[in-house]
This record gives C-alpha cells, structure tokens and sequence, in this order.
C-alpha cells in the first residue's frame, strides 16, 4: 500500500521537471520518505503514551485517508493523454528492459542502493547502540528525531545548491565527505578505550546524515533522468532494486553488531568508497563511449 504513493510522486515530478530542477524538487521529496521513518519512533511512542496500541493502527486509517482527500482534491494529472502507454504485460516489460538496459540509471540505482543500505543499517542497528554504548533507551526517540533533523537540512541545501553546482558535483562531494570521514572516525573508535563520547558520535551521526540527505535526493534524479517517457515503471523499478540491495546490505552489516559502532562506521565507510568508486568509473566510462 506504502509503495504505490511512493512510485506515483517520483514519476509526477518527472513529468514535470527534469536534471537539475527535479533534483531541487527531490530534495524536499526525499527529505519526506527519509525523515518520515527517523522521527517515527518517537511519533508511535507519542500515540502509544496517549493511547493504547490499537491506536497505532487507527493512526494509518487516518494518515492515509487524509493523504487520499488531499491528493484527490489538489493534485492534477501530470502525464498528458498523448503521452500514455496502454497498459499491458508486454509495454510493462518493453519498459523494464529499458530502465535496464539504461547505463545512467543502472549506476545511480546501484549507487543508491549502496548508500541507502547504510541508512538501512542504522535504522535496523540503532535502539541496540543507543542502548549499548550510552544506556539510552526511553530517551532513544528524541536522539533518533534530532539526527533525522540532519536530513531536514540537507534537503533545504540541496535544494539551494543544486541549480548552481550540478547533481554529480554535490554527489561526489558528499561521497568523499562520507568516505573519509566514517574512515577517520572508524580509526578513532577503534583506538578509544569505551564507547565515543555521546556528542562526538551525534556530530559524525550528523555530518554523515547530512550527506545522505544530499545523495538520496541527487541519486534519484540521476537515476530517472533519462527516463522520463517511462517515468511510472523506472520509479517502480529503481525504486524496487535500490531498496531491494539497501535491505540486503543492511541486514548484512546488522549481523555484525557486537554492541560498539564499529560495524556501522565501518560499513558507512566501506559502502561510501564503493558507492564512489560506482559511480566515477560509470562516468568515466560514459565519457569514453561519448567522445568515441
């Protein structure tokens, strides 16, 4: 039910925008789906402290029938008559095969995947560090939401930034800022005697957070920016294999948690360069075949 809104605003603001201005408009989009599952904690402990916990399933009936209201009552149709497809088993695989066989899309889909199977890990690993590392556990909303606050910021940025630098400018930036980062603070963590202090690992929470806010937004777009006259089936698509690699990894790296953050500033880290490496030699590549 939750994948169906998601698809459908990624393709509306394709249809309208593309490169650098849908990378603007993304910014505030993903700044939506991602902060959404970081301030949830403390949104169902709220609702589960007023009421019971039948009253978290009362919520999504309400959540989603003022979705439905507000949607059906101001959003127009986006994709013009001229432009629709019929709908078949075989224009939906016709359209498959392009998001696949799309070398552009392929890398930021691959690269997003990546990046996001690290914000996987930290949401499947968090209570567990919390607890572990500062015994914070009733208090662990409030230091969940104030990280999702990161993301926040970042989306406003991105949105400023984008139209004068370029997608892949901030995006590589952010990358390196990701990579040698969590390796320094990997370093550190692993020399310190005990957990980092709490307000050391908060503001390399934050600082990675941030550039996460910044990819999420810059990937997407990349990824869909060819792909605008099958805009419906490559958010479907891309969206299903980003998400599919980020659960993998996340699980992956969560198996390692041995009650320290090393795991996860390790993984963080590691997927920061591969993301990287991705992402520049697919560039590379396309500029060779370009010139040639």
């Amino acid at each position: 039910g939750a994948s169906g809104p998601r698809v459908v605003t990624i393709a509306i603001v394709r249809d309208q925008f593309e490169g650098r201005e849908m990378a603007r408009i993304m910014s505030f989009i993903m700044a939506v789906f991602i902060m959404v599952p970081a301030i949830a904690p403390a949104m169902g402990q709220g609702v589960m402290y007023l009421f019971d916990w039948r009253s978290i399933f009362t919520s999504f009936f309400l959540l989603a029938a003022i979705s439905f209201v507000w949607f059906a009552l101001r959003q127009p149709e986006t994709l013009q008559k001229a432009e629709r497809k019929p709908f078949s088993p075989a224009q939906i695989l016709s359209g498959c095969r392009e998001v696949l066989g799309n070398p552009q899309a392929m890398i930021f889909t691959l690269a997003g995947g990546l990046t996001f199977g690290g914000f996987v890990t930290y949401l499947s690993t968090a209570p567990l560090l919390f607890r572990d590392l500062y015994n914070i556990v009733e208090g662990f909303p409030l230091y969940f939401a104030i990280l999702a606050l990161a993301i926040g910021a970042a989306s406003v940025t991105n949105a400023k930034l984008v139209l004068r630098f370029g997608m892949r400018a901030l995006s590589t930036w952010a990358q390196i800022i990701i990579s040698l980062v969590s390796c320094l603070a990997l370093a550190l963590f692993v020399a310190l005697d005990g957990p980092p202090p709490l307000w050391l690992f908060m503001a390399y929470m934050m600082l990675v957070f941030f550039c996460f806010g910044m990819l999420f937004a810059n990937f997407n777009a990349l990824s869909m920016e060819p792909l605008g006259h099958v805009a419906g089936i490559a958010a479907a698509l891309i969206g299903f294999l980003t998400t599919a690699l980020s659960v993998v990894i996340g699980a992956a790296i969560g198996q390692a948690h041995d009650g320290t953050a090393v795991p996860l500033v390790a993984g963080f880290a590691g997927l920061g360069l591969l993301s990287l490496v991705v992402t520049r030699a697919g560039e590379r590549r396309g500029a060779a075949k370009s010139h040639t």
